[in-house]
C-alpha cells in the first residue's frame, strides 16, 4: 500500500477567500498546520453599460456564443441584468446560442438555472483549452462573441477569438479588491519573511498580486520575494502558475488536476522532500569554494586560467573533453555497478572518476562529471539512457503546441546533485587546479528534445524550426533562461570556469546560426557571472567561427575540422582559443600522436591564449597509455 501524503508538521500558508474554511481541514486531515488568511474579494461593478449592451444584443441576436469563464462571474452578470431586464428573456436567449463554460463551476451554475452549456472546457481549463475547444468545431469566425471576464481581462484569449475571426465582446462583471480586514493576510506575508511558513497554497492567480501589494504597503515586498526562493510553492493549475512565473517566483508544484484536493494532496506528498532539497541547495550556494576573481586562489595563475584569460603562461595547458569515461578501466569498474544517470546523481562517485582520471592522465583542468542532458528532466522531458541507444526522450516535442509542456527551470533544486558533485569535486582536487563547469547549448538541447534521442538530418528539429518562429523562440528562451541559471549555480558551488558544448550545432549554415540561435547563446554568456571565463564550443562547422566569436565568450573551442592557426585569425587574437587535435589520433601509435601535438603547437605559435584539447571527447577504444602520452606531449614541446 503506497504511503499517505503527509505535511507532518509543516506550517502552511493558503490565501484562499470563500473556501478559506474549507482548505484549512483539508491542511490539518494531512497534517499541517494550517495558516490561511483570504486574500482578495470580488467586487461586482455599480454602473455596469457593457454588461447591459451586451444582454441588449444577446437579446435581439447579435451575440452567437458566449464564454462564461467563472460560475461567480456568471451569477453576477445574471443578477445584474434581471434588475433591468426580464431574466426569462435573457436566459431563453442563452439558451438559443452557443454557451461555453470554462470548467465545472461555470457549467454548475448555468445548470442552476436550467441552461445545459453547449460546451465545456477540459482541464486544466485555461484560455488555451477554449480556443482547442473554439477549434473543435465552433465556427466563431465574422460571430460576436461575448466574453465573460473575471477580475482582470485576458488578452491572450481575446487575442485568440479575435485570430479565429470573431469580434469580441468583453463584458467587466466585478474586479478584484483586498478584503476589508487584511490582517490576516499582513500576519501571513510577514510570518513568510520571519520563517515561520513552510508552504504556500495558491488557488488564484490574483492572490500573488494582492499579496505582493500588501508586502509593498508593508515595505517588505523583496524580503517576501526572497522568501519565496526557500519556501515550497505550490499552485493550483496553469494560470496561476503562469502568474507566479511572470513575477519571477518558482513554482515547485502544480496537480495534475487543477482543484483544491489535488493541490493539497500533491503538496503533502512532496514538501517535505523539497524543503530538504531548498536546504541542501541553499548550504551548498551559500559558500562558493573560491572567488573566481580573487588572484590569491591557489588556482588564479594555473595555466590553464591564464590561457584562458589570454595571458603567457610556461607550458600550454591541457585537458580532455571526456576524459573520465568509458576507455578507463577504473570508470568501467564504477559504471558497472550503476546506470549512467544514477551515477551523474552521486556526487561522491562523479568527483571519484573524475579525480581518478585528472591523476592518470596529468592534466591542467578537471570538468565536472556529468552529462548534457540531466537539465531536461526537472523541464518535464522523459529522459532514459537506453543500452545500447544512448540517450532517449519518450515525450519528444514535436508539434508547435508540445513547447507549453517544457517546464521553466525556475531554480536548481531539482540538480542539485550536479552542484554538489561541482563542491564535492572541488573539494576533492589538488587546490592549485581549475575546476570547469558546463551545459548544453540551447541549440543542442533543445535537437534532442525534438527529436527525440540522435539524428543524422535533424528533420523534426529544422521543421519545427523553420515552420513556426514563434514556438522556435519560445524554446529557446526557455532553454536560456535554464542553462544560465544551471551555469551560474555551478559557478556559486565552485567552478572557476564553464563550457557551453554545442555538439549537434554544425548541422547549421551560417545564416540559420545567426537567425536562430546567436541571439541565446549571446544572452547566456552575458548573463553569466562576472569574470568567469566561458569557453563556447560549437563542433561541425568551421563557417560558424566567426559566429561563434560573435557569443561574447572569452575562449572559442575549436575542432578539427579547420587548422588552429586559420581558425584563431577568424576568430580574432583577441580571444583564447581550445582545440583541437582529432580524437581519432589517439588510436594510432605514439610517435603518430607526438607529432601531431607538435603540428597543432607549432599551428598555436607559442602566443598567449592557448589551450590544447581534443575537437571532440575521447571515443571509448582510445587507450588510456595513449591519452596519457598526448598529455606528456604537450608538456614537453610546450615548454618556453
Amino acid at each position: 500500500m503506497p504511503a499517505k501524503s503527509d505535511f507532518n508538521g509543516l506550517r502552511v500558508a493558503a490565501f484562499e477567500s470563500r473556501r478559506g474554511d474549507e482548505i484549512a481541514r483539508m491542511i490539518e486531515r494531512q497534517g499541517g498546520v494550517p495558516h490561511v488568511s483570504p486574500s482578495m474579494r470580488e467586487v461586482p461593478l455599480g454602473e455596469n453599460p457593457e454588461a447591459l449592451e451586451f444582454a441588449h444584443r444577446l437579446i435581439v441576436g447579435e451575440i452567437t456564443t458566449v464564454v462564461f469563464l467563472t460560475g461567480v462571474g456568471f451569477r453576477h452578470l445574471l443578477a445584474f441584468v434581471e434588475r433591468h431586464l426580464d431574466r426569462q428573456r435573457y436566459l431563453d436567449a442563452l439558451c438559443d446560442i452557443v454557451t461555453i463554460a470554462r470548467g465545472p463551476k461555470p457549467a454548475a451554475a448555468l445548470r442552476e438555472v436550467g441552461i445545459t452549456p453547449t460546451h465545456q472546457v477540459p482541464e486544466p481549463n485555461t484560455w488555451r483549452e477554449i480556443l482547442t475547444t473554439v477549434d473543435g468545431g465552433i465556427n466563431i469566425a465574422n460571430q460576436t462573441v461575448g466574453l465573460q471576464e473575471y477580475g482582470k481581462p485576458n488578452p491572450s484569449l481575446t487575442a485568440g477569438l479575435e485570430a479565429r475571426g470573431a469580434h469580441v465582446f468583453r463584458i467587466p462583471v466585478y474586479r478584484y479588491e483586498l478584503p476589508e480586514d487584511t490582517a490576516q493576510l499582513e500576519a501571513n506575508v510577514r510570518a513568510m519573511v520571519q520563517g515561520d511558513i513552510d508552504v504556500v497554497l495558491f488557488t488564484s492567480a490574483h492572490q500573488i498580486v494582492n499579496l505582493l501589494h500588501v508586502a509593498e504597503r508593508l515595505q517588505i515586498k523583496s524580503e517576501v520575494l526572497a522568501a519565496f526562493r526557500r519556501l515550497v510553492v505550490a499552485s493550483v493549475g496553469p494560470t496561476t502558475s503562469e502568474m507566479l512565473r511572470n513575477l519571477e517566483i518558482p513554482v515547485d508544484i502544480e496537480p495534475a488536476s487543477p482543484k483544491m484536493g489535488p493541490l493539497v494532496n500533491a503538496s503533502a506528498e512532496r514538501s517535505r522532500e523539497l524543503l530538504n532539497r531548498k536546504h541542501t541547495i541553499s548550504v551548498t550556494l551559500s559558500s562558493p569554494m573560491s572567488d573566481v576573481l580573487d588572484p590569491a586562489a591557489p588556482w588564479y595563475n594555473s595555466p590553464f586560467m591564464k590561457a584562458c584569460r589570454g595571458e603567457p603562461t610556461e607550458v600550454t595547458p591541457v585537458w580532455l573533453m571526456r576524459q573520465a569515461g568509458r576507455y578507463m578501466q577504473e570508470y568501467r569498474e564504477v559504471r558497472a555497478k550503476t546506470t549512467f544517470l544514477e551515477l551523474c546523481k552521486n556526487p561522491q562517485l562523479c568527483s571519484e572518476v573524475m579525480c581518478t582520471a585528472v591523476q592518470r592522465l596529468g592534466v591542467d583542468a578537471a570538468i565536472i562529471f556529468s552529462d548534457l542532458l540531466p537539465i531536461l528532466e526537472p523541464m518535464g522531458l522523459d529522459l532514459e539512457f537506453a543500452k545500447g541507444e544512448g540517450p532517449v526522450i519518450h515525450n519528444p516535442v514535436r508539434e508547435p503546441g508540445d513547447v507549453d509542456r517544457v517546464v521553466e527551470l525556475e531554480s536548481v533544486d531539482s540538480l542539485h546533485f550536479v552542484m554538489e558533485t561541482v563542491q564535492q569535486t572541488r573539494q576533492d582536487l589538488p587546490a592549485d587546479m581549475p575546476l570547469i563547469g558546463f551545459a548544453g547549448a540551447p541549440f543542442t538541447l533543445a535537437s534532442y528534445v525534438i527529436e527525440g534521442g540522435a539524428s543524422r538530418n535533424y528533420l523534426h528539429t529544422k521543421t519545427l524550426m523553420y515552420r513556426d518562429e514563434g514556438a522556435w523562440r519560445s524554446l529557446m528562451e526557455r532553454f536560456a533562461r535554464a542553462i544560465t541559471i544551471y551555469l551560474n549555480a555551478q559557478i556559486r558551488a565552485g567552478a572557476q570556469c564553464v563550457q557551453l558544448f554545442d555538439s549537434w550545432v554544425g548541422c547549421l549554415g551560417p545564416d540559420d546560426y545567426r537567425k536562430y540561435v546567436l541571439p541565446y547563446v549571446q544572452r547566456i554568456i552575458a548573463d553569466l557571472t562576472t569574470g568567469v571565463p566561458v569557453i563556447n564550443f560549437g563542433t561541425g562547422n568551421p563557417a560558424l567561427l566567426p559566429l561563434l566569436a560573435e557569443g561574447g565568450s572569452q575562449v572559442v573551442g575549436v575542432d578539427w575540422r579547420i587548422r588552429l592557426d586559420e581558425a584563431w585569425d577568424i576568430v580574432g587574437k583577441q580571444k583564447s582559443v581550445q582545440g583541437n587535435l582529432d580524437p581519432l589520433v589517439l588510436l594510432s601509435d605514439r610517435e603518430t600522436i607526438r607529432e601531431r601535438v607538435k603540428d597543432v603547437l607549432a599551428q598555436a605559435g607559442g602566443r598567449p591564449g592557448h589551450i590544447f584539447n581534443l575537437g571532440h571527447g575521447i571515443v571509448q577504444q582510445t587507450p588510456v597509455d595513449n591519452a596519457i602520452a598526448l598529455v606528456d606531449a604537450v608538456h614537453e614541446f610546450s615548454q618556453r
